[in-house]
């Protein structure tokens, strides 16, 4: 297969992007866009992509840590943590505007490659919960979030719309997933803007305070934008309800067994951790998925922006090999990839959007069990949890201070191959 592969469609969406590569002195390359702007930079073991929208991306290894960098006040740290019946772990403290805390990851070896990362939940409810959540409930309920004053809503209003009603819970879950990507995308949007400005120092004056999840008063909707057509179709939210669906039956499963197959995966599981398993982003199962995050993808020699709460469908599960498969945008925001636009996206990419929606997803069954019984939704039963057979150790103290020097050193990076690069004329 030549690079890049072919889609089911016997286009190749992954053809060689416009611009020119520049070979650094000293070693190490940049990708500038036809424009001028830096696409990505590799040197001294630190890549550096830049994003359509300005969004930046850092990656390094230091000392055995994996350093990642997803914003100006995000990222995470990932180090080994332990073996446990076969199979290895990593743990990540993730910062956002300065507060951390650690997730657990399982790692993948398949295709040659280690290693994927997939998320290992540090705690399971009783298996009646989730049957509770997956189940339909006795009457639909309404549910008001009290979304309607909020800035992000008002500016999502023609794209995300909420159910009118709740059949179950996996069905408020669905809203309470993608209305927390979008908090976050709005976010984001805000503070890139912010610091195009010169105001990294704070959010500009519209932005939304920093939230993680969606927050509802339990007073009732009003919309901030209803004379727009929403594009979140019903089709695209019923796709992410069954997503939800999935999930909560792969954790019901493992909390029944009290293992640690709760990966979204419905492969063999193996003993040998050098053995290789299909990765959950690969499961033929899986097709659905939620951008996690600023993703910058290609589309026939094109690019094009993703942001989070975008959705795409995965078409391919053989990746190609520079570890990519073909997708298809099934919903996304105005400025972002058209719908419909068949693009290449990394296994690595899909996995980090799989990991993100188990995570928030957990986020929502803690969030529900705190409001079961009141605001009209019915009572749950045992709410209680049980710690997994691999809880998060305590974040890494450093971890801030690690993100904050990348960011440091890719600033540093990028102030002299820009004057490398274009020294050397066009």
């Amino acid at each position: 297969m030549g690079k890049g592969g072919t889609n089911t469609m016997g286009r190749n969406v992954n053809r060689p992007l416009p611009g020119k590569q520049v070979s650094l002195r000293g070693g190490g390359t940049a990708s500038l866009r036809p424009n001028g702007q830096i696409r990505s930079i590799n040197r001294n073991g630190m890549q550096i992509n830049h994003g359509l929208n300005g969004s930046r991306h850092i990656e390094s290894t230091h000392n055995g840590a994996r350093i990642v960098t997803t914003g100006k006040h995000a990222g995470y740290v990932q180090r080994p943590y332990v073996s446990r019946n076969g199979r290895t772990y990593v743990s990540r403290t993730v910062v956002v505007n300065n507060v951390s805390y650690t997730n657990v990851y399982r790692s993948y070896s398949y295709g040659g490659y280690c290693c994927y990362y997939g998320y290992h939940p540090a705690y399971y409810y009783a298996p009646v919960y989730y049957g509770w959540a997956y189940n339909p409930w006795p009457a639909p309920v309404y549910y008001g979030w009290g979304w309607g004053g909020s800035p992000w809503y008002g500016y999502y209003g023609g794209y995300f719309a909420p159910y009118p009603a709740y059949p179950s819970a996996a069905f408020w879950l669905t809203d309470y997933l993608i209305a927390a990507n979008l908090q976050a995308a709005y976010q984001a949007q805000a503070a890139a803007h912010a610091n195009a400005e010169g105001n990294a120092g704070g959010n500009t004056n519209n932005a939304p305070q920093e939230q993680q999840q969606p927050q509802g008063n339990g007073n009732a909707d009003t919309s901030a934008n209803d004379s727009g057509q929403v594009s979140l179709s019903p089709e695209v939210k019923a796709a992410i309800a069954e997503e939800v669906k999935a999930q909560l039956a792969a954790e019901q499963s493992a909390a029944t067994q009290g293992s640690s197959s709760a990966n979204g995966s419905q492969g063999s599981a193996t003993s040998s951790a050098t053995s290789e398993e299909v990765p959950p982003a690969l499961d033929p199962a899986r097709r659905t998925f939620v951008v996690a995050s600023d993703l910058t993808v290609s589309a026939d020699g094109q690019e094009c922006q993703l942001t989070q709460g975008d959705v795409i469908t995965r078409d391919s599960e053989t990746p190609d090999q520079d570890r990519k498969v073909t997708a298809t945008v099934a919903a996304s925001k105005k400025a972002d990839c058209a719908i419909g636009k068949e693009i290449a996206v990394s296994v690595d990419d899909l996995q980090e959007m799989h990991n993100h929606f188990q995570e928030q997803l957990d986020n929502g069954m803690k969030d529900l069990s705190s409001k079961q019984g009141k605001s009209g939704l019915p009572a749950a039963p045992d709410t209680k949890t049980v710690s997994s057979d691999v809880p998060p150790p305590p974040p890494d103290a450093n971890a801030a201070k690690a993100l904050q020097d990348q960011q440091a050193a890719a600033d540093q990076t990028e102030a002299q191959v820009v004057k490398e690069a274009f020294s050397q004329g066009s």
